[in-house]
């Protein structure tokens, strides 16, 4: 990519963005070179072209490719902010998927008005989490819309990744008799950007767990265990991702409650907020299920990595026509864990 000389540069501290920055002229280009190339930029990126030309996996290996939009709000939340959570959320899902992540393209959809201190910002947390999980941005996109209609910043992010021949995890591998473990404690994210927004304060700070699951996702590949389903339960949480997982593996699944893992200041603000942490969205957690057999030794691999030390075996699949996700309570009784019929906290990812 050949470096412009502009009359001025760009006002970082203090200036915004207006609509030319997405007009495809000058403006466009100094924003692309002095922001987005100089935070993200690499070899792929410097081609300068409507997309990249990038090596292929080798002649073993299959494609996998992901997409997901990002609208958090606030944009900033303690943990991180849109743009690191732009890189994590699409990086996991290439990676439950048991591929390599290789590439990532990133889209921007800006508002008239939103001020460059706040995007460098975001580009800078972008690029540092590519960065610190060996994933380009490879190519991207940059559209401006008129003042109230764009909140700020919506992100888009697409991933590619290579999947090994032989391997295959899916959301209809489940089988009676296998395995439910979780990486680590439930509803961290969704109860940090809540409390962010409603402006409450606990005396143990509530802290996203947003992270890049991959590297965990290795070892757990590397124990040659027999891996059935790997998902990260983001948006609808815990209960949406299992009930998700046995109605295309036609199974139900068994959970205990007292084994769930969750941080008794996150559990005490969902009772505050009146929500239930099995519904709440995490960004760095890891749902693994697995033949019984290897249920421990996953378990002691889950917890021998800094992303998976309170990780916990937390349930079982069984055989059921009717695909319910039931859950012996703390009581003794059981309960439905359902889906939930509409949002229960809305622009959390």
């Amino acid at each position: 990519m050949v470096k412009k000389a502009y009359v001025r540069p760009l006002d970082l501290k203090a200036g915004c963005i207006d609509m030319s920055h997405g007009a495809g002229g000058r403006a466009m280009a100094q924003l692309i070179d002095e922001l987005f190339a100089r935070h993200l930029g690499n070899d792929y990126l410097a081609q300068g072209d409507d997309g990249a030309v990038l090596p292929a996996p080798t002649i073993n290996e299959r494609l996998v490719m992901a997409t997901d939009s990002h609208v958090v709000s606030p944009l900033f939340f303690p943990g991180g902010d849109i743009g690191s959570l732009s890189i994590h959320g699409t990086l996991n899902d290439v990676a439950v998927m048991g591929a390599r992540p290789l590439y990532l393209s990133a889209a921007f959809i800006l508002e008239e008005g939103f001020p460059l201190a706040d995007l460098a910002r975001i580009v800078a947390s972008m690029a540092a989490a590519s960065m610190a999980a060996g994933v380009p941005v490879v190519t991207g996109d940059t559209k401006v819309v008129e003042r109230g209609k764009g909140d700020g910043v919506f992100i888009t992010t697409t991933g590619v990744g290579a999947l090994p021949a032989g391997r295959q995890v899916s959301g209809s591998r489940a089988q009676a008799g296998d395995a439910v473990l979780v990486s680590g404690t439930l509803g961290d994210h969704g109860v940090a950007i809540m409390s962010q927004r409603e402006n409450l304060n606990f005396d143990v700070p509530i802290v996203s767990d947003s992270a890049a699951l991959h590297a965990l996702i290795d070892r757990l590949f590397a124990t040659g265990a027999d891996l059935h389903v790997l998902r990260d339960p983001t948006r609808g949480g815990l209960a949406a991702t299992l009930n998700e997982i046995a109605t295309q593996s036609g199974v139900g699944v068994h959970l205990k409650e007292s084994a769930i893992p969750v941080k008794p200041v996150v559990a005490a603000a969902c009772e505050f907020l009146g929500l239930d942490p099995l519904h709440v969205a995490n960004e760095g957690k890891l749902i693994c299920i697995c033949a019984a057999a290897d249920a421990e030794h996953l378990l002691a691999t889950l917890r021998s990595h800094p992303l998976g030390q309170d990780a916990a075996l937390i349930g079982h699949v069984v055989a059921d026509d009717h695909c319910f996700v039931q859950m012996e309570t703390a009581l003794g009784g059981r309960r439905i864990v359902d889906w939930l019929s509409g949002d229960q906290l809305p622009r959390i990812c």
